[in-house]
């Protein structure tokens, strides 16, 4: 044992050696994350090909973007199940997430909800939601960017509005649930695209909102804590079976409501907070 220790070789708490997963297993959470990738370069491809006659590639995209949702959440669920996290991991991750999740959905956003806009009585009008979908999107992708930034850099950040202790939360939207906003809007249309100023604006206004509670310090749950591993298996699994088969069944209204549910959920707490704030500062004030 002492021979072992000389060399480097780490322990585990009995006193063994411990033992370090081969080399192949460290390659299973990166065929997630490129599974990741193909789901966005789909999309991508799928947003060019859109068009009023078929928006069935709009679809394609949106539900591309949202099974890349899914990858991503379990390339790095299982690094960590098998002891396989890595610093290529990580970059490979965040650098997979840029795309997928910034470049595809912002692509989408654009020409779904304004490049298909019919022509108008008034041109210049046509033209100037255009240029303002062009900045939007792109603020988007900024956004998402400097999530993806700030979640690599931060050591144990904290939200403005802390929650439950001994939970932990997101700072700000992260990035897949920005895009999922996206994607979900789009397909809950079956890909129709938008036809009308009026809902253009309103594309234009979610889209904004979404990249602002992505840069914002705000907390979103992060859902960590939910683990097959607790003391009630069954019910987790039938929950998740349930939840598969509402999806499966009513896909364009369960994934609207699970992505602005999501986004709802982060704006409540930062009121709910400020309305706790407030009410303890008056009552501080009153004494």
């Amino acid at each position: 044992m002492a021979s072992l220790a000389s060399e480097g070789t780490q322990m585990d708490e009995s006193g063994r050696p411990r033992r370090h997963p081969s080399r192949g297993m460290y390659v299973l959470p990166s065929l997630f994350t490129a599974g990741n990738i193909a789901a966005g370069f789909y999309a991508i491809t799928q947003s060019v090909q859109g068009s009023v006659g078929e928006p069935v590639h709009f679809d394609h995209a949106a539900l591309a973007i949202g099974f890349a949702i899914l990858f991503d959440g379990l390339d790095g669920r299982i690094a960590r199940m098998t002891n396989t996290t890595s610093d290529f991991g990580k970059e490979l991750d965040s650098l997979a997430d840029v795309v997928t999740f910034g470049v595809a959905p912002s692509l989408l956003a654009y020409i779904w909800g304004f490049r298909m806009l019919p022509l108008m009585e008034h041109p210049g009008l046509r033209d100037q939601i255009l240029h303002l979908g062009v900045f939007v999107c792109f603020v988007f992708l900024i956004c998402g960017a400097c999530r993806l930034a700030r979640f690599n850099i931060s050591v144990n950040p904290q939200p403005r509005n802390p929650g439950r202790p001994g939970r932990k939360y997101f700072v700000g939207m992260p990035i897949p649930a920005g895009a999922g906003v996206i994607c979900s809007v789009v397909h809950c249309f079956n890909g129709s695209p938008i036809n009308r100023p009026a809902m253009a604006f309103l594309w234009l206004g979610l889209i904004a909102f979404t990249g602002f509670l992505m840069v914002s310090s705000w907390r979103f749950w992060s859902g960590k804590e939910i683990s097959l591993g607790n003391r009630h298996p069954f019910q987790m699994v039938a929950v998740v079976g349930v939840l598969i088969a509402l999806l499966w069944l009513y896909s364009e209204y369960m994934l609207i409501i699970l992505a602005l549910g999501y986004l709802v959920s982060g704006v409540m707490a930062r009121l709910a907070y400020s309305w706790s704030r407030e009410r303890r500062q008056h009552s501080t004030e009153a004494s």
